[in-house]
């Protein structure tokens, strides 16, 4: 061999060195890291801070006086610039639809107010203090079921700009005998802290990993040793973390937007984009590909999580105690992210598949609590480099996994990029139609899907 070839030699093992460790970095697991559980999140000092274990009930109970407030605010409509001619939701919130909203808010859905609070409080809630904080659940039981081994647990986390109120029409099915199954599930519907009836942290770094923590206790404040998760948007995340932190309490988790942040996840994406025959079926590929093509429509609808992960506060000063704002602002997701198409649609497509009833129930709920702000807060601790160094994605859960990808949901990752995180995924299910909001859209779709995973799983004689 000559100098060039050794030259050449020399060089090509050096590159495919740096190369195998790069893939290896890329790669490489991490342990679970050390949980803190009681970490105090309240005011003031831990130490001055009198632990309280009671489960006490609640119930919404906002009087005349509430609503004659609000219904005076909305009297008092800003003076909304017209939208421009020929221009939909493009531009966000079109101000003709918005006008036709508050009309309907202020007039028919106030003046039922009764019945609307009652449907609220229709299921059973309760608080209880966790880690310093109040923490707001639904905690809805089945009926008539003799034996206990046929009732299966399961913690349902909704995500922003929803609220407990996306599963309502679910609970039924979840908590009710049926032919496609033999159990029932108890259901357990916490507000995430920050979110509506739950307090918000006190003390910066309340992060998604950290609310996982607090949400797991809750399950064990209930008694439950072993349950199943299901969430989607900030629900997702946290119930993903919940499925790798804790491995030996979580029987499966069911999520509708399923990720994996991690470095390997990322070039599998893009590797993906080049061929995507080799790693997702034909019939699948518009899921996920283009793949310009979905970060466009990404960063189309991503406007607001920068203003909420750098100036959660400011934004928040503007919404809280201004209803019009609020509706506007929480009411445009539940337009294009139902379906980006939507978008050309005078009226935003919002009662396509949602009643004003329900989504006005859901604004009431932020509005009441004055939990824009503390809501918002959670983009901020989250997209942070501090927290988005820890990289929870590349340590891998074992825990049983479902992904329920519904067409118009803001993204998706191929199976292929998830299992590097998701180590037994055992369910992976397309839908043709749907966005991210699918407990409220398309309740009997998810209930199925929730169903067809946990079916794969049961086990009369031994879920515990």
């Amino acid at each position: 061999m000559g100098f060039a070839g050794r030259f050449v030699f020399v060089i090509t093992t050096l590159m495919a060195a740096v190369l195998f460790k790069q893939y290896r970095d890329l790669t490489e697991q991490l342990p679970a890291p050390q949980i803190k559980y009681q970490e105090y999140w309240g005011p003031g000092d831990a130490d001055n801070y009198t632990k309280n274990i009671d489960i006490l009930p609640f119930e919404l109970n906002y009087g005349e006086k509430v609503i004659d407030i609000l219904k005076n605010k909305l009297n008092d409509v800003p003076n909304l610039a017209e939208p421009l001619e020929g221009v939909a939701f493009q531009y966000g919130f079109n101000s003709r639809r918005l006008r036709e909203v508050i009309e309907y808010w202020r007039t028919e859905y106030l003046s039922r107010w009764d019945e609307r609070q009652n449907y609220l409080n229709q299921y059973p809630q309760f608080k209880t203090q966790i880690q310093g904080l109040e923490i707001h659940f639904l905690h809805v039981k089945p009926k008539n079921v003799r034996n206990p081994k046929r009732i299966l647990p399961i913690i349902m986390l909704h995500g922003w700009p929803g609220s407990v109120r996306e599963f309502y029409e679910i609970i039924p099915q979840l908590t009710t005998r049926s032919d496609e199954k033999e159990y029932v599930f108890e259901v357990i519907v916490p507000s995430l802290p920050g979110y509506g009836f739950s307090q918000g942290a006190a003390k910066q770094g309340l992060s998604p990993a950290k609310i996982a923590v607090i949400l797991r206790n809750l399950m064990i404040r209930l008694g439950f040793k072993k349950y199943y998760v299901h969430g989607g948007d900030w629900g997702a995340i946290v119930g993903n973390l919940m499925a790798t932190f804790f491995q030996n309490e979580v029987l499966g988790v069911h999520l509708t937007m399923c990720t994996n942040s991690a470095p390997i996840a990322t070039v599998k994406n893009i590797v993906g984009s080049l061929v995507p025959s080799f790693v997702v079926d034909e019939k699948y590929t518009s899921f996920y590909y283009p793949l310009t093509d979905k970060l466009k429509k990404l960063l189309t609808e991503t406007g607001y999580m920068h203003i909420q992960a750098t100036k959660p506060d400011t934004i928040g000063a503007a919404l809280t105690g201004n209803p019009v704002g609020l509706a506007a602002y929480i009411l445009e997701k539940f337009s294009t992210w139902t379906n980006p198409a939507y978008r050309d649609l005078p009226d935003g497509g919002l009662v396509k598949y949602f009643s004003l009833d329900a989504l006005l129930d859901n604004v009431m709920i932020y509005y009441l609590t004055d939990s824009i702000t503390t809501s918002q807060r959670l983009y901020s601790e989250a997209f942070n480099s501090v927290e988005l160094s820890k990289d929870y994605d590349r340590i891998p859960t074992r825990v049983p996994a479902a992904c329920a990808k519904f067409r118009h949901d803001l993204m998706h990752q191929t199976d292929w990029a998830l299992r590097d995180h998701f180590r037994n995924m055992i369910q992976s299910n397309h839908f043709d139609d749907g966005g991210h909001f699918a407990a409220l859209q398309l309740p009997e779709v998810l209930y199925k899907d929730i169903v067809q995973f946990v079916n794969r799983l049961y086990r009369r004689e031994d879920q515990y």
